[in-house]
């Protein structure tokens, strides 16, 4: 059972690798144009926080993130020369190996905190006032 997780874990790690290559991908001009579109497409995707068939519906739910995200991948990788694949995988090998900043994440926090906040006082206020 753990090697099973760990090879979903793996895979998991590739697929999230490929997403980020594909986006630089798509932002650079040495890609052939039918793969631009698709591999925007597809990091768009698998980036957006919306779903085409949302989570919550069973089996469907996990079927778009377990079919359609890979196959878009697949699809694009095949359309992107390999050298150009090459070196945008290991771009997205090193932006996800980057540190990432606990001063970002706080000052990110404190703006949504403050947000939250100021709309509570405001429906509480207009609350009051009905």
């Amino acid at each position: 059972m753990t090697s099973l997780i760990n090879k979903l874990r793996d895979w998991a790690r590739l697929i999230k690798r490929d997403v980020l290559a594909l986006w630089i991908a798509a932002r650079d001009q040495r890609t052939p144009v039918m793969a631009k579109i698709i591999a925007a497409a597809v990091a768009a995707y698998a980036l957006s926080p919306i779903d085409l068939i949302p989570d919550f519906i069973p089996i469907l739910g996990l079927l778009d993130d377990a079919i359609l995200l890979p196959l878009g991948i697949l699809l694009a990788v095949q359309l992107i020369p390999p050298d150009l694949m090459a070196q945008y995988r290991e771009s997205a090998t090193e932006l996800s190996q980057r540190p990432t900043s606990r001063a970002g994440l706080a000052i990110v926090a404190a703006i949504w905190l403050a947000a939250v906040i100021a709309t509570a006082s405001w429906l509480y206020a207009r609350s009051q006032t009905h």
